[in-house]
């Protein structure tokens, strides 16, 4: 966030001043993007994430907890289902045997992800793009001590004082 602050501020202040730096704008979305994945993930362990409970607050007790683990258990599915498909993309196994080379392995297998480079930053894109494999794990981490409190395997861990005095003035 304070990337993103900072490089909002500074693009404010080199246009005001007529001479913008163009690549600002490039690095300020790249800042967004991670935030967001980052946000994402941290949100879903504190279960401050967006939640319907239009059906599971007509539900009986038992039957919403079970809806619950069912939520849950698709939460970690998909973020399983990400990670896999992060390795296959990023397909590490195959750059090694390309000798780490990135354009050996995009001539052996299309898949450029190692010689692409962005606009007016010019960094490498695999870089910027290792976010999705960290979300990825980072939510079946989340997800699986979600699912571990869902189903009683292990307590539930209470928030943090200020979220509780938060929740209390609302």
């Amino acid at each position: 966030m304070t990337l993103l602050s900072g490089a909002i501020l500074l693009n404010v202040m080199t246009r005001y001043l007529g001479m913008p730096l163009y690549w600002i704008d490039e690095f300020a979305v790249y800042c967004m993007v991670w935030m967001t994945f980052i946000g994402a993930s941290t949100m879903a362990r504190l279960r401050l994430d967006f939640a319907v409970t239009m059906l599971t607050g007509r539900l009986s007790p038992r039957t919403a907890r079970a809806a619950q683990v069912a939520a849950t258990l698709t939460v970690v599915l998909f973020a399983l289902s990400l990670a896999v498909m992060c390795w296959l993309w990023f397909d590490p196994l195959g750059l090694a045997q390309a000798g780490f080379d990135g354009q050996a392995f995009a001539g052996r297998t299309f898949n450029f992800i190692y010689t692409e480079r962005t606009q007016t930053l010019n960094w490498s894109t695999w870089v910027l793009y290792l976010i999705l494999p960290i979300f990825a794990l980072s939510m079946i981490v989340h997800g699986i001590a979600n699912l571990l409190e869902d189903t009683g395997a292990a307590p539930r861990v209470q928030r943090t004082a200020m979220m509780n005095a938060d929740e209390a003035v609302n």
